[in-house]
C-alpha cells in the first residue's frame, strides 16, 4: 500500500467525514426546496416592489387569526386528551373481542386526509347526512334538523376524531411497558389504587402524555383543510387566513407575515416536542414485569368498558362507515334528498368517475386526478427513500454534526404545508421551474412533508443491524455493496416498505400545499374531491363520496401494512 492511499483510507473511515458525504445531497435538498422559499417569505416584506411597512399594518390582522388559532387548538386538545387517555387505559389494560380491529380503525384517522375527514362528517351529520335524513323521514320535516358542518362544534369534534389516535398510541405504548412491580410494591406499602396511579403510575406516564399532547397541539395549531370545509368562512385560522391572504386577495406581504408568525409558533412547539420525545424512553422492562392486559372481570370494569368501546366506534369509526355507505346508496332525486326514499345500492357514483356527461374541454375526471396522484406519489417514494436512507446512514456515524444537521431536516415537520405552498410560489416563479409543463413541485413539496416520517423510521432500523453481521460478510470476502445488498437491505426491508406507505398516504392526501401548486389540467384527488362536494347536485356529491371512500380504503391498506411490518416495540408515532 503506497503511502499516498494511506492517508485517503484513513479520511474515508472518518465518522465525520463519512457523515458529510451522506449529507450532502439531502442537505443541498433541503437548503434548496425548503430553506430558500422560507427566506423568500422574509425577502418579500423588505422588498421593496411592494412598497410595505411595518408601521401601516394593522396588528388586529394577526392577533385575531392568531388568537382564535390558539383558542380552537387549545381546547380541541383537551377535548382529544379526554377521549384519548381513557382509550389508552382501555388498549393497554383490558382484552376484549374486536381489539385489534378497533384498534387498527382507530389508527385510521391519523393518516386519513382532510377531505375524506371531511366528506366522513358530511356523509354522517350534513344537510344530506344520514343523521338529517333519518330525523326528517322519522318526524316528517322538510329541513335537515341538526346543523353541524360550518360550526365550531364541528371543527373541535373533527380535531377529536383526527387526533385521538395520536394519544391512544402514544400512551398505551408507555403504559403497557410500565414495571407493573412498581405499583405493586406501592399497594404493598399500603398506597390505595388512587394513591399508586397518582404517585407512581402518573409521573412515569408523564413524558409521554405530554410529548403526545404537543404533538396534537402542534397538528391542532396548524389545521387546514378541517377549518376551510366544516368550519366555514367565519372561522379563520393563521393557515386559512394565509391562504385567504395569498390566493384570494393576492395580499402576499400579510400572508408572509401571518406565514414567519406561525413558522416560528409551529417550530418552537416542534423544538420542545423532541426535546420531551428524547426523555420518553422508559427503560426496556421484561415482558413478564409489564401490565398483562386481561378480561374485564368487575362489573364496573366491564361497564367502563363498554362505554369506552362503543365511544371511540361512534366517534372515530361511524363518520367512515357513513361516508362508505353513503357512496353506494342512491335516493330519490325527485325530492331533492330531503327525507328521502331510498332507492336501494348503487356503483353509479363510481362509474361516473370515469364519464365526462358535461363534453366540457376543460373537464378532468376523477380517474385522471387520480392517475395524478399516483405519479406524485410514486416521484415522491423515489425521492423519499433515497434522501431518507441517505440521512439515515448518516445518523448512524457518531459524529457531532449529527446533532446539529439532524434538527435542520426535522424542521419541515414544524413547517405548515400552507406556508411551504406559499413559499414555493415566491420563490420558483421564475425559469426554469416556472417553464415546466410537468408540476414538479408538487411532488418535491409532498416530500419535504413525509421525509421526516421516512427518517424516524428507517434511522432506527439501520441502527438495530448488529455491525458483527457486516463485519463476518466482509470476513467472507464480500465488498461493501454486496455487503450492503445481502446484509443491510433485507434486514431493513420491513422498513423500507413502511416508509414507502408513509410517503404513498401522506402524497395522496396532502392538501395545504396541493392548493398552491397544483394546475386545473393536473388536480390531484384531494383538490377533486373539494370541488366536487363544493358544488351543488347529487351526482357531484356522490363522486366526492366516492373518490374519498377509494383514498379512505387506501390509507386504511396502508395502515393495516405499517402496522404488521413496524419494528417490535416500537409504536407507529
Amino acid at each position: 500500500m503506497t503511502s499516498q492511499t494511506r492517508p485517503a483510507r484513513r479520511w474515508i473511515k472518518s465518522p465525520t467525514w463519512r457523515a458529510i458525504l451522506f449529507w450532502v445531497v439531502p442537505a443541498a435538498f433541503l437548503g434548496f426546496f425548503f430553506y430558500q422559499p422560507l427566506l423568500a417569505l422574509f425577502r418579500l416584506l423588505v422588498s421593496p416592489d411592494w412598497g410595505f411597512s411595518l408601521v401601516e399594518l394593522d396588528w388586529r390582522d394577526l392577533w385575531e387569526p392568531l388568537k382564535f388559532t390558539l383558542f380552537q387548538a387549545t381546547l380541541s386538545t383537551l377535548l382529544t386528551l379526554m377521549v384519548g387517555i381513557p382509550g389508552a387505559w382501555l388498549f393497554s389494560h383490558f382484552t376484549f373481542p374486536g381489539k385489534k380491529t378497533l384498534k387498527l380503525l382507530t389508527t385510521l384517522p391519523f393518516i386519513l386526509p382532510t377531505v375524506v375527514v371531511a366528506a366522513g362528517f358530511n356523509a354522517l351529520l350534513g344537510p344530506r347526512g344520514w343523521v338529517n335524513l333519518g330525523l326528517m323521514a322519522l318526524v316528517n320535516l322538510d329541513t335537515p334538523p341538526v346543523q353541524f358542518l360550518n360550526t365550531f362544534g364541528a371543527i373541535l369534534v373533527a380535531h377529536v376524531f383526527y387526533n385521538s389516535t395520536i394519544i391512544i398510541r402514544v400512551v398505551s405504548n408507555a403504559w403497557s411497558r410500565q414495571d407493573i412491580r412498581l405499583g405493586q410494591a406501592a399497594r404493598v406499602l399500603g398506597a390505595s389504587p388512587w394513591c399508586a396511579f397518582r404517585e407512581v403510575t402518573l409521573p412515569l406516564l408523564w413524558p409521554s402524555i405530554l410529548a403526545g399532547t404537543l404533538l396534537v397541539f402542534l397538528f391542532n395549531f396548524t389545521s387546514f383543510g378541517v377549518i376551510l370545509m366544516l368550519g366555514g368562512p367565519q372561522f379563520t385560522t393563521l393557515e386559512v387566513d394565509i391562504y385567504i391572504q395569498a390566493l384570494h386577495l393576492l395580499n402576499l406581504p400579510l400572508a408572509s407575515i401571518l406565514s414567519i408568525l406561525q413558522l416560528v409558533c409551529t417550530l418552537g412547539i416542534t423544538v420542545i416536542h423532541n426535546r420531551l420525545s428524547t426523555r420518553d424512553e422508559l427503560p426496556q422492562t421484561h415482558r413478564s414485569q409489564t401490565i398483562p392486559p386481561r378480561r374485564p372481570t368487575h362489573g364496573w370494569e366491564r361497564l367502563v368498558v363498554v362505554i369506552l368501546i362503543v365511544t371511540l366506534f361512534t366517534l372515530l369509526v361511524s363518520p367512515l362507515a357513513a361516508l362508505a355507505f353513503r357512496s353506494v346508496v342512491k335516493l330519490d332525486p325527485d325530492r331533492g334528498e330531503r327525507g328521502d326514499i331510498q332507492q336501494g345500492f348503487t356503483l353509479q357514483y363510481y362509474r361516473e368517475l370515469w364519464v365526462n356527461r358535461t363534453g366540457s374541454l376543460f373537464y378532468v375526471a376523477p380517474i385522471e386526478a387520480a392517475k395524478n396522484s399516483l405519479v406524485f406519489a410514486l416521484i415522491t417514494i423515489a425521492l423519499t427513500m433515497v434522501l431518507g436512507l441517505l440521512v439515515a446512514y448518516a445518523l448512524r456515524q457518531k459524529t457531532a454534526l449529527n446533532q446539529v444537521l439532524d434538527p435542520l431536516m426535522m424542521l419541515p415537520l414544524g413547517a405548515s404545508a400552507i406556508t411551504l405552498g406559499l413559499g414555493f410560489i415566491l420563490f420558483f416563479n421564475r425559469p426554469p421551474f416556472s417553464n415546466f409543463t410537468f408540476p414538479i413541485l408538487l411532488p418535491i413539496a409532498h416530500s419535504l412533508v413525509a421525509l421526516p416520517f421516512v427518517v424516524r423510521t428507517l434511522a432506527p432500523a439501520l441502527q438495530s443491524i448488529p455491525q458483527s453481521l457486516r463485519n463476518a460478510a466482509r470476513v467472507l470476502g464480500a465488498s461493501p455493496l454486496r455487503v450492503w445488498w445481502e446484509v443491510d437491505l433485507p434486514l431493513m426491508a420491513p422498513s423500507l416498505l413502511v416508509s414507502a406507505i408513509f410517503a404513498l398516504t401522506i402524497s395522496l392526501g396532502e392538501f395545504g400545499a396541493t392548493t398552491f401548486l397544483t394546475r386545473p389540467e393536473y388536480p390531484t384527488l384531494p383538490i377533486a374531491i373539494y370541488r366536487y362536494i363544493s358544488q351543488p347536485g347529487a351526482l357531484n356529491y356522490g363522486q366526492a363520496l366516492a373518490m374519498s371512500t377509494l383514498l379512505m380504503l387506501v390509507c386504511a391498506g396502508g395502515i393495516l401494512i405499517m402496522d404488521h411490518f413496524r419494528m417490535p416495540g416500537k409504536d407507529l408515532f
